[in-house]
């Protein structure tokens, strides 16, 4: 079979993606000081991001070398589960954040690291189970008329991924919106306590609701238009628009391993004790609220 040039991009996206995350899993896993439930969820993201990258490259391979039935369920599955966990991950780092704010008195309590826990258990649950539901006869591989305009996935399966991303998508909005409020509020409070708002003050909050804003804008832009295709296309429709829109909601996990972790001055001291020995093995640590990455 001819080489797709689609497909040679989504291979290209898929390496670059298990090598930057690869490197955040590696940093994690090599730090004893990174063992907070911050950047247990960080890690738990860089993992689902990782599985994605090796799916994206394992799906080429198996698609040009091994063409079979069964091979081309399990590669489409394990996409499935990867990218749900990785977007079931963003949405437990946005609920930790906004815990980290809510109930700052009591967020490094034993009680925060079991929530946390118990949403990662269910996130990669919820996720297995979406993987597993091609696998298990959710297909269209013997029934060409129901099928989506990601074969071999059936149109309502494609609409219940579409509409868990629409439902995360919209709890994450809402839970960025009540951030910025808290940041604003706190902003005031502290100008009351000073009778004044300093530059620094102002310059602080414009900049944590812009991140905010950059976080939610690139995930929305990343995925929407794919998850919009995937509802109103029709698998008539040219192969093409479906590359075009599954491709940038491959970058989403190309740009996390950005966001969340190597703009993070633990991580990257780590990095360098890593990959350059720069720094002697214990490193001092400050220990840093989610609210302040």
């Amino acid at each position: 079979t001819a080489l797709n040039p689609w497909d040679v991009m989504l291979c290209v996206s898929g390496t670059a993606i298990a090598c930057e995350n690869a490197l955040v899993v590696a940093i994690i896993c090599y730090s004893p000081a990174l063992r907070t439930p911050m950047f247990v969820l960080v890690g738990s993201l860089a993992t689902a991001d990782l599985l994605a990258g090796l799916g994206l490259i394992l799906n080429f391979v198996f698609q040009y070398v091994v063409r079979s039935e069964t091979v081309s369920l399990l590669t489409v599955g394990f996409l499935v589960a990867s990218f749900a966990a990785s977007v079931s991950s963003l949405l437990a780092i946005t609920v930790d954040r906004y815990l980290s704010l809510y109930n700052a008195l009591t967020y490094y309590s034993e009680r925060t690291v079991l929530c946390i826990h118990t949403m990662l258990a269910g996130a990669w649950g919820v996720s297995l189970c979406l993987g597993l539901l091609p696998v298990l006869g959710w297909n269209c591989l013997h029934d060409p008329a129901a099928c989506s305009v990601v074969r071999p996935l059936t149109k309502s399966n494609v609409t219940l991924l579409s509409a868990s991303f629409f439902l995360i998508f919209l709890i994450m909005l809402h839970l960025y919106i009540e951030i910025c409020k808290i940041v604003c509020r706190h902003a005031h409070q502290i100008a009351l306590q000073q009778h004044f708002l300093t530059a620094s003050h102002y310059v602080a909050t414009k900049k944590g609701v812009s991140t905010l804003a950059i976080i939610l804008g690139t995930f929305g832009a990343s995925w929407l238009p794919f998850a919009i295709y995937c509802v109103v296309g029709d698998p008539d429709y040219p192969s093409v628009y479906t590359y075009a829109t599954l491709l940038p909601a491959t970058y989403n996990s190309m740009i996390n391993p950005i966001i969340y972790a190597y703009r993070n001055q633990e991580i990257q001291r780590s990095m360098w004790v890593l990959l350059c020995g720069c720094f002697q093995a214990k490193v001092s640590f400050r220990s840093r609220s989610p609210s302040d990455v």
